[in-house]
């Protein structure tokens, strides 16, 4: 369960907040909730996401359900650190698709005293750490892991199986290219390969 952080207001200190997990478990549409509630709050919200992300919109950021927030679409992390000046929380959307950078520009905008928000998958389709999230997750202050539900077991899914024959690390894709499922189902189905 995430606990909101207890801020002294006499010294603004920043924070990290990864949320993590399989495909359809959630991150998007908690990402949209925690940075609505910011801006309901009054607080400058910016919020990025990398523009490889092309599947539902490519000014919003959209979750499984539609839900959706207006973000920025940027090629490189560095473009998040420019645009953030006086922002008082930071979304970012999908940072497994970013570069190493990411982890250095995140912490940097926490020590600035910027609460920043972070959503990405954190494992591939093989089941490894992806990309960045394991450096933003153990740099983070937070860290919520959302799960899907295994439509073959009825358990926990935490893992995003693909489903297509795509070798690449990255193809962008829903239900057409991926499933979530349980550890059980995702070690079989590797295990078919």
């Amino acid at each position: 369960m995430f606990l909101e952080n207890t801020i002294n207001h006499a010294k603004q200190s920043g924070w990290m907040e990864v949320i993590c997990g399989s495909m359809f478990s959630g991150k998007t549409e908690e990402l949209i909730r925690r940075l609505r509630r910011a801006e309901m709050a009054g607080q400058h919200v910016e919020i990025f996401k990398p523009k490889i992300d092309t599947r539902y919109s490519d000014e919003d950021i959209v979750s499984h359900n539609e839900n959706k927030i207006r973000s920025t679409a940027v090629s490189s992390p560095d473009e998040i650190l420019l645009l953030s000046t006086g922002c008082d929380v930071v979304g970012i959307d999908e940072a497994q698709f970013f570069d190493e950078r990411i982890v250095s520009i995140a912490n940097q905008l926490a020590n600035s005293g910027i609460r920043v928000v972070i959503a990405g998958l954190d494992m591939d389709f093989m089941g490894r750490p992806f990309g960045p999230m394991p450096n933003l997750m153990a740099t983070a202050e937070y860290v919520t892991k959302v799960h899907a539900i295994c439509k073959r077991t009825g358990n926990l899914a935490n893992y995003s199986l693909r489903t297509s024959s795509n070798k690449e690390l990255v193809q962008l894709g829903e239900t057409d290219h991926y499933e979530a499922v349980s550890r059980k189902i995702f070690w079989e189905e590797i295990n078919k390969k």
